[in-house]
């Protein structure tokens, strides 16, 4: 009897404890959060990390980039890589693979590895070596996601995934294959990160993809830019003018018909010349000599954005559009065809949903003909841009790596705070333009529905369309 009620005793007491326990590590759990509070600051930066007696905790984030020369993604890299570099919390790592002459300026602190012939496994080795904690990567190689997410297991370095493409990337060129190891590798992987509010709110959720939503880093300051004057009659088209994808051959048509109605108007083709010979000979076909003119690359793109009136962006597909955001913070009114998923789409924009050099060259006379139309677009354009500031990109960057630095219970916090910036009847409407467009563009897509996209199960199929070494889906270009 009384060893019956001993146990009934001991086993209410351990009881007890274990309560206790668990009741003092909520406690503890609570007071980490309120210490790290909404913003995930973990510390105050204004201490002088140069002051031994201010020593503190530093996480090792490391950034991959081919290189910081000359490229959207690179710029990109070396803004983000000098924002957080200037956090006191963080110790920034840069992987590259190449040094070049010519490079976008990086903060003294951030270390440089050098990584001369890509590896997964030296790619491995460095990451271990280095001691990183929280790896950036923003490449498409999917032995090296399988390998990152292995080590996120067993060494404990946790990956991002900067997905810097769209999915319709894949599509258009036509490669079915990849798109379906890619994503399914991303179905694998705790923490990617999307640019386009479609994909991460809608379609991601859909394909069991986990994700959050980052707005890419402005290369100019609001307040530091003089608005265009919007006075001149020139176009701008800005990019690499070989990549098929950015369809520079559509503007170039479309400068034809704009000719006709504005004589004195000019293009101007702010891109490298390599690899432009076919849309050179176009340039030639049309009689245009005297009105379109390749520039050639420069890495100070804004003294043409001074003095222009129309950008247009005739991209097939985009992911934010670095380009796009440039020319709209200089207060210049965009043509777009069919990128209506596009972050920063609306404000100052007309949006073609057809490819026909007519219908560009339409807007563009409107534009060029009609100044207060112009000015209107422009004064849109501008406006829209305030929505997107660096100070709050880069304080969400920073509660991102930290709480997938701590654990995954703060990661879930900041996915639960978030909110999506797309509802389901703005999302299906967009999806349902593309989907019109993908009908439009290629032979056999013209049953493709709404729900196939959504449905991963069909997207991961589509490389099965594959008969006898020959696409069904014919590459348009």
């Amino acid at each position: 009897m009384y060893t019956g009620i001993f146990i009934i005793f001991f086993s209410i007491i351990v009881a007890l404890f274990i309560f206790a326990q668990i009741k003092l590590n909520i406690l503890n759990l609570k007071k980490e959060k309120n210490n790290i509070n909404s913003n995930v600051t973990m510390i105050d930066d204004t201490r002088d990390p140069s002051d031994p007696s201010e020593e503190i905790k530093k996480v090792k984030i490391a950034i991959y980039a081919h290189s910081i020369a000359n490229g959207g993604i690179e710029r990109l890299t070396a803004l983000l890589a000098n924002y957080l570099s200037t956090k006191a919390i963080f110790d920034v790592y840069l992987f590259l693979n190449k040094d070049c002459k010519d490079e976008y300026k990086l903060n003294e602190n951030i270390h440089r590895v050098k990584i001369k012939i890509h590896s997964t496994q030296l790619l491995r080795r460095r990451l271990i070596e280095n001691q990183i904690e929280v790896f950036i990567y923003q490449f498409y190689i999917v032995s090296d996601i399988k390998m990152l997410n292995k080590l996120s297991k067993t060494k404990d370095i946790k990956t991002i995934f900067y997905n810097h493409s769209s999915f319709l990337y894949w599509i258009y060129d036509n490669n079915f294959h990849f798109f379906r190891t890619l994503y399914n590798a991303y179905r694998e992987s705790n923490y990617i990160v999307s640019l386009i509010p479609l994909e991460n709110d809608f379609l991601f959720k859909n394909w069991g993809i986990n994700s959050v939503l980052m707005d890419n880093l402005m290369p100019y300051n609001y307040s530091d830019i003089t608005p265009s004057d919007l006075s001149s009659k020139t176009i701008l088209m800005i990019g690499r003018g070989s990549d098929k994808m950015k369809r520079f051959d559509l503007g170039i048509k479309a400068m034809k018909y704009i000719v006709k109605e504005v004589p004195d108007c000019e293009m101007k083709i702010i891109s490298e010349t390599d690899g432009v010979d076919d849309l050179i000979k176009l340039i030639k076909k049309l009689n245009l000599e005297n009105n379109v003119k390749f520039e050639g690359y420069t890495s100070s793109p804004e003294k043409y954005y001074k003095n222009a009136s129309i950008h247009l962006f005739p991209s097939i597909t985009e992911s934010f559009g670095l380009v796009l955001s440039e020319t709209k913070l200089y207060g210049i009114p965009n043509i777009l065809v069919g990128l209506d998923y596009v972050s920063c789409a609306k404000g100052g924009v007309s949006i073609i949903y057809d490819d026909k050099p007519e219908s560009i060259a339409k807007e563009a006379i409107k534009i060029l003909k009609n100044e207060t139309y112009r000015r209107k677009l422009g004064k849109k354009a501008r406006e829209s841009m305030k929505a997107f500031d660096n100070e709050a990109t880069v304080k969400r960057w920073e509660r991102l790596i930290l709480s997938i630095y701590l654990e995954d219970i703060y990661y879930h916090r900041f996915k639960a705070l978030d909110t999506e910036k797309i509802k389901k009847k703005q999302a299906m409407k967009i999806l349902q333009n593309q989907v019109n467009l993908l009908r439009m563009r290629i032979d056999k897509m013209k049953n493709v529905t709404v729900d196939d996209l959504l449905n991963f199960s069909y997207m991961e199929n589509l490389y099965k369309l594959k008969r006898d070494g020959i696409y069904y889906f014919k590459h348009f270009f």
